[in-house]
């Protein structure tokens, strides 16, 4: 993707999920977990945040963003039929 605000969103992400990793070392597990829940929201591409941080692999990520996309068409498509 090539906006910038959405590529800032997934820099944030891998920060947030970094800060995270420390304070699960520390046992702040609930604080980790909600920093990983604002930082995946903000990019609203949790597939991409875990391709980045080198925990799913491209083809895994690629085949899921293609069948999100035919998921969001259909949406798109269904709210149409419900607007005519």
């Amino acid at each position: 993707m090539d906006l910038e605000i959405w590529q800032d969103s997934i820099e944030v992400a891998g920060k947030l999920f970094d800060l995270a990793d420390r304070l699960e070392a520390k046992r702040l597990y609930r604080f980790a977990e909600q920093l990983r829940g604002s930082g995946l929201s903000m990019s609203n591409n949790i597939v991409l945040v875990l391709e980045g941080r080198g925990l799913a692999e491209e083809g895994e990520v690629t085949n899921v963003l293609e069948r999100l996309d035919h998921s969001s068409r259909k949406i798109t498509n269904f709210q149409r039929t419900l607007r005519a």
